[in-house]
């Protein structure tokens, strides 16, 4: 009778702590397979089925990109480390790509004419911030690490 009590209670206490465990490991967000934030994957192929078109298929933008076209908007321009979209910190960044170009640049007050749209309502926030992160990833340590910087004041002002 004692083998067995003792036998019922440490398999008693395994379903106790085994099922803790499971209730823990439920109350954490899913993160993707093998990362963790940023989600790099997700940018990339949100990147690649929505700004590709514009930018290209490998962020160098279009070759004449400093030049306004007739109707005064400029060509996208690259993202990659030729480009200067690294110029610019996280938050204005996410705001571009949110709610455009022209809204951003207006609340700032540059008279400038984008042709950037805005991508709030067709992406959620998450696939917002993975395309930023993509293009992030794909700059050398030295503009990752200017941009980061850019961001850290951004974020004081």
């Amino acid at each position: 009778m004692k083998r067995r009590i003792g036998f019922l209670l440490r398999t008693g206490s395994r379903t106790v702590i085994s099922g803790a465990c499971l209730l823990l490991l439920a109350a954490q967000p899913a993160l993707p397979f093998f990362h963790d934030n940023p989600d790099v994957e997700l940018g990339q192929r949100v990147y690649e089925s929505v700004c590709s078109a514009c930018h290209g298929t490998r962020l160098q933008g279009n070759p004449d990109w400093q030049s306004a076209n007739p109707d005064g908007t400029y060509p996208a321009p690259p993202h990659d480390e030729t480009g200067h979209t690294w110029h610019h910190g996280n938050a204005m960044l996410l705001d571009y790509i949110r709610r455009g170009g022209q809204a951003v640049l207006g609340d700032m007050g540059v008279e400038f004419k984008s042709g950037m749209p805005a991508f709030e309502g067709q992406l959620s926030e998450a696939e917002i911030g993975a395309v930023l992160d993509y293009i992030k990833s794909t700059w050398p340590e030295r503009i990752r690490a200017v941009q980061a910087q850019r961001t850290a004041v951004e974020a004081q002002e």
